[in-house]
């Protein structure tokens, strides 16, 4: 199978940013964890601080790849651009955050980009990915 796996901005900054919400982890090391875990799939990892070029990965998404993760980091709050690319796309799609948003300040409690999605994994760190690929594999590659 083959995954695209988006994230947005600030996730370059992983393993520098508030660990105690986002982890230890960097962006390339949860990049490997995520290729050894899963070697019978083939992944494509693409970060964006930038709204307009998450949108142009989206778009095409459904040609090359069989399913996506998006983590749209704080565009989930603010970018209906993105939750409109997400809907028009057809491919099993989730959304993922590496911290727990329930309880996360009071505005991080409306995701838009996720209603674009067939659902959504917060708080677990980088197991909301891999829980995010065991779920396309086993349910949402169903359909």
């Amino acid at each position: 199978m083959k995954i695209l796996i988006l994230n947005g901005p600030n996730l370059n900054l992983l393993g520098r940013r508030d660990k105690e919400h986002y982890g230890e982890l960097s962006l390339e090391k949860l990049e490997k964890i995520i290729t050894e875990k899963f070697p019978q799939h083939e992944f494509t990892f693409y970060q964006s601080n930038v709204e307009g070029e998450l949108i142009n990965q989206i778009q095409p998404s459904a040609k090359n790849f069989d399913a996506l993760i998006i983590n749209p980091g704080g565009y989930s709050h603010s970018s209906v651009a993105i939750r409109d690319a997400l809907s028009e796309t057809a491919l099993p799609k989730i959304e993922v955050h590496l911290s727990n948003l329930a309880k996360r300040e009071d505005f991080r409690q409306n995701l838009i980009t996720a209603t674009g999605c067939n659902g959504y994994i917060s708080g677990f760190k980088e197991k909301s990915y891999l829980a995010a690929i065991y779920l396309i594999e086993t349910e949402l590659s169903k359909k």
